[in-house]
């Protein structure tokens, strides 16, 4: 198996405990591109596919805007359905005890960075 390679997504400094999230893409094998987004929580970058479990609408409706007002849940704003952020589980909602689909990210070097598998 090939090992994984890093493709950046954005200055670490873009992302605020809690705060705004950056939208980007990932190209799957069929060069079909998907959105995802990251945000930070509890200090550290967490990377999800953009689509709600209960219906494949992106949470944000392509503002950024992806915490509930607490700072505590990711929300989707189509229908309110709250996921932790740390793990992607979803606490309230019709897709309650589902997950978002999680991305391999990590930060270095004041960027982060998503690990992504060769084709």
């Amino acid at each position: 198996m090939a090992a994984p390679q890093a493709r950046l997504i954005c200055a670490s400094s873009l992302l605020l405990d809690g705060g705004r999230g950056h939208r980007f893409e990932i190209e799957q094998a069929d060069g079909s591109r998907l959105p995802a987004f990251v945000v930070r929580y509890q200090g550290q970058p967490r990377a999800y596919l953009n689509r709600c479990r209960h219906i494949p609408v992106e949470l944000d409706l392509q503002d950024g805007n992806l915490f509930d007002l607490s700072g505590n849940y990711l929300i989707c704003s189509m229908h309110g359905a709250r996921y932790r952020p740390d793990t992607g589980y979803c606490t309230w909602g019709p897709c309650r005890g589902q997950f978002l689909a999680a991305l391999d990210v990590f930060e270095r070097d004041g960027q982060v960075w998503l690990n992504v598998m060769p084709a």
